[in-house]
């Protein structure tokens, strides 16, 4: 999400100002529309896309819809979410396969906006669904290109076929044609397609792109597009799509310091739907694109739905069932712990995750980048340095044994004392959850690790109790202490529900908690 990292900002900040008027104006609508316009346009969206949406958003912000609205300003929310969701596709579109296979993919784009690493995070997506894909190396001109889809496929641990060895050597067009044929005779049910690139558009490009299409005819083409190419992936859109006519979109690189622009740009202009969304290094890091799930996490209104998918890959059904049953025995060890946390692990970064909750994207923005991702390795260090028996029973961590696990684990005995006090806290915490009971941090507290308020006593409510204000009995000092004493501000939740009530985010000692966990000042 750091790609629409800004224009989440900026938007959040427009609504915020917006909760404090009982009823808008059309000066009020007017500013709103004003803010948005500047924000996307700040993010590279293209023109033609930012006043085609800003007029409608004026013009049913001005309508009835919010007028007779009991809280207009979650209305106009409501009325951007619903926008973004249509200039982003209006509803997922999943990959379309063949009644007969080989189903035939085929991949185009501008060179280095990441078609070879994207053939080989399909291509182990496809493979966990039970597909058995073979990637062609057709891109015979990038130097060293058929190598890296040959190391690519070994990574994802799928087959491929590449009888040329490129470097300017073969004939794509024939490579393609005969890599389907060798498909049909190896039983491979999907075959995917890398072809060259070039820095730009070219007629050489669009020939060799569109002889590939008539050789092959492909079931999908689609089009990987740069997230950062910024104001110039329109213009590349509709070329590829006059050249090759390609029938969805791959976004990649949405990890990175873009503007996000492009993503909001291209389904609009071209009226392909996206298909992928592409963000990390890793062979894992992709997904469906579910236009309103983006538009949330534009708005800041979290991902639930994709954080809850990505936990159940993740997490092992049998391993969570002998963990509830060691909870309700109160026999959960470290070795647990530290099981948990490697499945944890498994679900990508840290700071994605919590990216997806309600309100962490905007207003949490500065802790999420606190957040160090190598405090889980650090965690596994501490625990693999202790002996079958202290991970059974902590109680008998005393000074010496300490002392030897921080040495083992190149770590610090106040490392090891802290892992320690997370771990019975986060035991406890768990063993209330699995009684039904209130953990302590609302949305993150039920996670392998989070330790339960610490930073604040919270009372029967979970609101914190506060000491009494000590009052000097000096009438100068009182009347300075009076003057510098905090003032009692409401809570103010970053993200905006589009029901009743607005969505809170994690307040600041949540959020110190976590990175108490996690990341290191």
């Amino acid at each position: 999400m750091a790609a629409f990292g800004n224009l989440s900002e900026r938007l959040t900040e427009t609504f915020r100002n917006l909760r404090t008027k009982g009823k808008l104006s059309a000066a009020d609508v007017d500013g709103t529309v004003r803010e948005i316009r500047r924000a996307l346009l700040d993010a590279d969206v293209a023109l033609e896309v930012v006043k085609t949406f800003t007029a409608k958003i004026r013009e049913r912000a001005l309508g009835d819809e919010v007028n007779k609205a009991l809280n207009p300003a979650q209305q106009v929310v409501q009325i951007v979410n619903e926008e973004l969701v249509e200039i982003l596709g209006g509803r997922q579109r999943p990959l379309q396969f063949a009644k007969n296979p080989p189903t035939v993919i085929m991949l185009a784009g501008l060179q280095g906006s990441g078609k070879t690493t994207f053939a080989g995070k399909l291509a182990r997506k496809l493979q966990k669904e039970g597909h058995t894909p073979l990637l062609v190396a057709a891109d015979l001109q990038r130097p060293n290109a058929v190598n890296q889809l040959q190391v690519v496929a070994e990574q994802a641990g799928a087959a491929i076929y590449a009888p040329e060895p490129g470097n300017g050597v073969g004939d794509p067009v024939a490579v393609s044609k005969a890599g389907v044929a060798e498909a049909q005779r190896r039983q491979h049910d999907v075959v995917i397609i890398d072809t060259a690139g070039r820095l730009g558009v070219d007629a050489e490009l669009m020939k060799q792109a569109s002889d590939i299409r008539r050789a092959t005819d492909p079931d999908e083409v689609l089009f990987v597009i740069d997230s950062m190419i910024g104001q110039d992936a329109v213009n590349t859109a509709k070329a590829f799509q006059e050249g090759v006519d390609f029938t969805g979109v791959v976004l990649s690189k949405l990890d990175g310091d873009a503007r996000g622009g492009a993503a909001l740009s291209v389904a609009s202009v071209t009226g392909r739907p996206i298909i992928f969304a592409s963000a990390g290094e890793t062979l894992d890091a992709l997904e469906d694109f579910h236009p309103d799930r983006m538009a949330s996490r534009i708005l800041d209104l979290g991902d639930i739905l994709t954080l809850i998918e990505q936990a159940q890959q993740a997490f092992d059904e049998e391993e969570a069932k002998k963990v509830a049953e060691k909870l309700a025995k109160e026999a959960f060890t470290l070795d647990d712990f530290l099981e948990q946390m490697q499945q944890l692990k498994k679900m990508g970064s840290m700071k994605k995750m919590l990216g997806m909750l309600p309100g962490m994207g905007g207003q949490m923005k500065q802790q999420l980048e606190q957040f160090d991702e190598r405090e889980i390795d650090r965690t596994e260090a501490i625990i693999r340095s202790m002996t079958p028996a202290e991970r059974g029973n902590t109680k008998i961590l005393n000074g010496s044994r300490r002392a030897r696990i921080a040495r083992g684990s190149g770590m610090t005995v106040t490392d090891v004392n802290q892992l320690v006090n997370r771990f019975e806290q986060a035991a406890k915490m768990m063993k209330k959850v699995a009684r039904g009971e209130s953990a302590g941090i609302p949305g993150v507290g039920a996670m392998p690790g989070m330790k339960p308020g610490a930073s604040a006593k919270r009372g029967k409510k979970g609101k914190k109790q506060q000491k009494p204000l000590q009052r000097s009995g000096n009438p100068a000092k009182r009347a300075a202490e009076a003057a510098n004493a905090p003032a009692e501000t409401a809570p103010t939740g970053a993200g905006f529900g589009l029901g009743s009530a607005p969505q809170e985010a994690p307040s600041e000692a949540d959020m110190a908690e976590i990175t108490k966990l996690f990341g290191r000042r």
